[in-house]
């Protein structure tokens, strides 16, 4: 079954580039209005004013920086202010860092932790309540949050985010079992190395391991665990990456650690 979401608004975060942007078009290809959320308020009007004219669909472009206090509760009362009321998040937000732990710079670490994990959960928890009583309903929708396959292993040279993702892996399988009576569909997406701007920020693909997926390889695989009648609480993006996350459970931790550590320092 392929799931219409027409006649619900779709709020993604991390909007103006990559998986953000591969989301707000294939949510809007399915009729649902989108509210954009990131920095670059260029790059969300120009997407917005693209997605109005291929779906006619509303979309709302809207600046904000999601790294600082109550990002989520700012971020519900701005859009509560111009009448708008979410049924679908896609916390999409966040980057990642590589290298030496004890190298790393400080102030950036805290943000990297701000944006992938307080802020993820601020989002979360603040529009929960309006995901919750939509669910079930003719303009049902869904809770998507991005980890990543780093979720799945200790990723010595990426610790600090390999660590961001493995909470937003495990947060999101409890709240979906929370509100598993619910009828809202909440997933935990991880995808494996995907052409994104994610490698510029990071400022290397050596971070990268497995063949690259495409974004819209990526949200395609979300949007067909979105549409089935059970939703899975995680998933990874590509069979290979699918394969390798599993195969982690099998290994003992200091075997995993041993071979995450030279495959990351590879």
């Amino acid at each position: 079954m392929t799931m219409t979401y027409r006649g619900t608004i779709a709020l993604i975060t991390g909007a103006s580039s990559g998986l953000g942007v591969e989301f707000a078009t294939q949510f809007a290809a399915r009729g649902a209005d989108v509210v954009l959320v990131a920095r670059r308020i260029e790059r969300l009007e120009q997407l917005a004013a693209e997605l109005h004219d291929r779906f006619g669909v509303t979309a709302t472009a809207l600046e904000f920086d999601l790294a600082v206090p109550d990002a989520g509760g700012r971020l519900r009362a701005e859009l509560a202010e111009r009448g708008i009321t979410v049924q679908t998040v896609i916390n999409n937000a966040g980057f990642g860092t590589r290298g030496l732990f004890a190298e790393e710079d400080a102030a950036v670490l805290a943000s990297e932790i701000q944006l992938n994990v307080a802020a993820l959960v601020d989002v979360s928890r603040a529009f929960l309540p309006d995901l919750l009583a939509a669910a079930g309903g003719p303009a049902s929708g869904a809770l998507v949050n991005i980890a990543s396959t780093a979720a799945y292993q200790p990723t010595p040279f990426m610790a600090v985010y390999g660590a961001t993702k493995a909470f937003v892996l495990h947060f999101t399988e409890a709240v979906a079992f929370e509100t598993r009576e619910s009828g809202l569909k909440v997933l935990a997406l991880s995808p494996g190395a995907t052409r994104t701007e994610f490698f510029d920020v990071v400022g290397s693909e050596a971070a990268a391991v497995g063949r690259f997926q495409t974004p819209e390889q990526v949200v395609s695989a979300a949007l067909r665990a979105l549409d089935k009648r059970s939703t899975p609480a995680s998933l990874v993006s590509g069979r290979a990456n699918a394969a390798t996350a599993a195969a982690t459970g099998l290994l003992p931790r200091g075997a995993l650690l041993a071979v995450s550590g030279r495959v990351m320092a590879d």
